[in-house]
């Protein structure tokens, strides 16, 4: 009976053991998510940046010729000479 008592007394021990690192294991994890979340969010701002730039650059380029010229024979120079 004295054995099962240490058997047991070892298992809680062992278990204690592992909450402790599951525990430290899991602030760490806390930890790393928080960071990431930070770096991500800044990611996502300079994303939102960028696209603002682009759509300024965009808005400055000349607006497209109308559908007509574009349907028109290029003329050939060559032939004309």
């Amino acid at each position: 009976m004295i054995s099962e008592f240490q058997d047991l007394s070892d298992k809680i021990e062992r278990l204690a053991e592992l909450v402790g690192s599951l525990r430290s294991e899991n602030a760490q994890l806390r930890q790393t998510n928080l960071l990431l979340n930070e770096v991500n969010m800044a990611l996502v701002e300079r994303i939102v940046e960028v696209q603002h730039r682009v759509e300024a650059v965009i808005e400055q380029l000349p607006a497209p010729e109308p559908e007509e010229e574009k349907d028109a024979e290029p003329i050939d120079t060559e032939a004309t000479q």
